[in-house]
């Protein structure tokens, strides 16, 4: 038997936006290259998410800076598989050498020559550098508290698609980030009897004083943030453009019908209990909204610009129940709860890639994602180089630091001293016959 072996340049792993991103700069460098994608191009984006997702930036903000949205006003949010298709155009703008299909499965580091042996489905590839633009994304995480035996469906968000998949009853949805509020508001409006479990969070206002979110974040210089503020690691942002865009309001939300608990803390026999923290972490939120209102203000007023009042946005509503007399505990049957959903996030897997680049986390040990490891790079993840890399936008800039750095290593090893120079110089001028001679 033979195998199939091709040899590369660089080998870029994934073909969602963060591959995508990548290829584009290699190509305006000049690096030849490979990209490898499992399934198909932006593949999550299709089939990895519920029916009704859109992003969670506009338009004009969530998307690179060569193609914009095709027939999507600016302010608008793109749904799922508008995304995915912006990526398909994007690619086809300028010939990605991308094939799908294909799944790396084996990243081995060459230990009598440069480079790196790669094993797929499809052969054997041969590459200098391998970039890691699988995101962060990869491996649904339902905590070790979740009960193994229940009468109650559980699933991850990750499996959620709209609410007739799902059976008659209640729904307790754990996680209260971006995903988790979208889905448990969905749930709610759909007749649903919702019980929202609400950890720290971020609450940024959906928009203010006709600027959106992204807007002042950018302004504020709060995309260029590089490190995490200390504390903020287990915070997640609650943030939707589900129906055009709307800021996130728990207390709102329990107006409407849905019960807020705390941080879901265990189970025991069918009741479920709760940590008498629920108070405390809208508080928190509100702390975030409020704070980034005053910055706001703060900064139309240093750079007279001519944007609305809008003294409603730092109205709140007055607590609900839930609120000032949360649930502790509740008792799954007899609240006729028939689903939980986890929106508790993902983990990333490296399995594959046996290389000498990871913390004793397990976490990638990079600069700006470059690793520690030569020749390995990651792309796409949160926090690679700032908080902004999170974005679409933000994984083009951390591509084009990234495919600066390959051209760069590429001229290295390109270099040739003046004795190479000169027997290159001298191979090249010998006559053919001299050189075919034995």
């Amino acid at each position: 038997m033979t195998t199939n072996k091709t040899k590369i340049d660089t080998l870029v792993v994934g073909a969602g936006q963060a591959g995508v991103a990548m290829s584009e700069h290699l190509s305006r460098l000049g690096v030849p290259h490979l990209v490898l994608e499992r399934n198909r191009i932006a593949e999550a984006w299709r089939t990895g998410r519920w029916d009704s997702l859109v992003a969670n930036g506009p338009a004009w903000h969530d998307r690179f800076p060569g193609l914009e949205f095709d027939g999507l006003d600016p302010d608008a949010f793109a749904g799922k598989d508008q995304v995915a298709d912006y990526f398909e155009a994007y690619a086809r703008k300028f010939n990605a050498p991308i094939r799908t299909g294909v799944e790396v499965t084996q990243v081995l580091r060459n230990s009598d020559r440069p480079g790196f042996t790669v094993h797929t489905s499809d052969g054997v590839i041969e590459a200098q550098q391998v970039v890691v633009a699988t995101g962060p994304f990869q491996r649904p995480v339902i905590p070790p508290i979740a009960p193994k035996q229940s009468n109650v469906l559980q699933m991850h968000s990750a499996a959620y698609r709209n609410p007739q998949q799902l059976p008659e009853g209640a729904v307790l949805v754990v996680g209260a980030g971006s995903s988790g509020v979208q889905i448990a508001d969905e749930l709610q409006r759909a007749g649903k009897q919702v019980y929202l479990s609400v950890g720290a969070h971020d609450r940024p206002p959906r928009a203010y004083r006709n600027r959106d979110f992204c807007w002042w974040l950018g302004v504020l210089g709060e995309w260029d943030a590089e490190t995490m503020q200390p504390g903020k690691e287990h915070v997640t942002i609650a943030v939707s453009g589900a129906r055009g865009g709307h800021t996130v309001d728990f207390r709102r939300l329990a107006q409407q019908g849905m019960t807020l608990v705390g941080l879901t803390k265990g189970f025991d026999n069918g009741v479920v209990s709760f940590e008498a923290n629920l108070a405390e972490n809208i508080a928190r939120g509100d702390e975030n909204y409020l704070a980034l209102l005053d910055a706001a203000d703060a900064y139309i007023a240093r750079n007279g610009l001519d944007l609305p009042q809008e003294p409603q946005a730092r109205e709140i509503l007055p607590d609900p129940q839930c609120l000032t007399q949360p649930l502790l505990e509740l008792d799954l049957a007899k609240a006729g709860v028939g689903t939980i959903i986890w929106a508790t996030g993902y983990s990333v897997d490296y399995s594959w890639l046996q290389v000498d680049a990871f913390k004793d986390n397990g976490k990638p040990r990079h600069q700006r994602g470059v690793s520690s490891e030569p020749g390995v790079y990651f792309v796409g993840l949160p926090w690679l180089s700032r908080r902004g890399s999170a974005f679409i936008w933000g994984v083009w800039h951390d591509a084009k630091h990234i495919a600066d750095h390959i051209a760069k290593q590429r001229t290295y090893l390109n270099y040739r001293d003046a004795s190479q120079r000169q027997a290159e110089q001298q191979a090249s001028s010998q006559p053919a016959s001299l050189m075919g001679a034995r």
